[in-house]
């Protein structure tokens, strides 16, 4: 029952035509949009609609949201789950925004926990994403990021933790269908992250941020900002990561951005 009223509710939606001032937002704030072939900017549409319409969306901090927020927002989102089923983003339930960078609180003692030395301040983030919780994200931060003014994406990064929290840990590990799969990705990415981490403390230049150093989530969330903005450094520095990420996410981003994708497998409609 509950299926058969989702389908219906969807068909409801993307009955309703998509807004026209909604593909400038695309093209004026989301660049990897505007590279998109024609049957993939359509099932980027539809989702996005779909995205819209069944999250909840909250502005904080004084910001008043916006319908170019959300689809702004809701694009970047969904360049994620292109290739894939929009079901994967099972635990997004809600969209909290704010006009900048916030500041995150500072580690609650535990009931039994004394501090032994200072706790310290809240650090300053961009972005988070919470387990069984909300995405909480900075405006000016998803607008510089969508229109690829910086080096990162703060979108792709949180959404990518979605991702992850898919299967209900948060481990760098996405849902994957056979145990085929999971040995292949634990190899690959093992080994990609041992050589990142090592990298990275030594201070060479490496494709993936530092900050995918922190940790197999960290990694797995800044791996696929490289992949979907840096492809052929990303494809020369880690080929075997490369492809086990192509094999998941089910589309190949062009390795020059001012061309359409290279490749695009075919697609259907948003399943209901």
């Amino acid at each position: 029952m509950a299926g058969w009223l989702n389908a219906r509710r969807r068909r409801r939606i993307l009955a309703e035509p998509f807004p026209s001032e909604w593909d400038g937002y695309l093209d004026d704030n989301v660049a990897f949009a505007r590279r998109l072939d024609p049957a993939a900017r359509a099932k980027l549409r539809e989702l996005v609609q779909i995205f819209v319409a069944e999250k909840h969306w909250e502005g904080c901090g004084g910001l008043e949201l916006t319908d170019e927020m959300k689809v702004t927002i809701a694009a970047q989102a969904c360049v994620l789950v292109l290739g894939r089923d929009d079901s994967l983003y099972k635990d997004v339930a809600s969209i909290l925004v704010y006009p900048s960078n916030m500041i995150s609180p500072p580690r609650q003692l535990g009931v039994f926990e004394q501090a032994r030395a200072p706790i310290g301040h809240g650090t300053t983030i961009s972005g988070q994403a919470i387990l069984g919780g909300p995405v909480i994200l900075a405006w000016d931060s998803v607008l510089a990021g969508g229109r690829e003014e910086v080096s990162g994406n703060v979108v792709f990064h949180e959404f990518a933790h979605k991702l992850d929290m898919a299967t209900g840990a948060i481990n760098g590990t996405p849902p994957l269908e056979s145990k085929a799969q999971f040995q292949r990705w634990a190899e690959v990415c093992s080994a990609a992250y041992d050589e990142h981490r090592t990298r990275a403390e030594l201070g060479l230049p490496t494709v993936m941020d530092h900050y995918g150093a922190t940790n197999e989530a960290e990694f797995f969330a800044v791996a696929t900002e490289s992949y979907f903005l840096q492809p052929g450094a990303l494809a020369c520095e880690h080929p075997a990561l490369y492809a086990a990420l192509a094999d998941f996410y089910q589309i190949t981003p062009s390795r020059d951005r001012s061309r359409a994708l290279a490749s695009w497998p075919f697609w259907s409609p948003p399943s209901f």
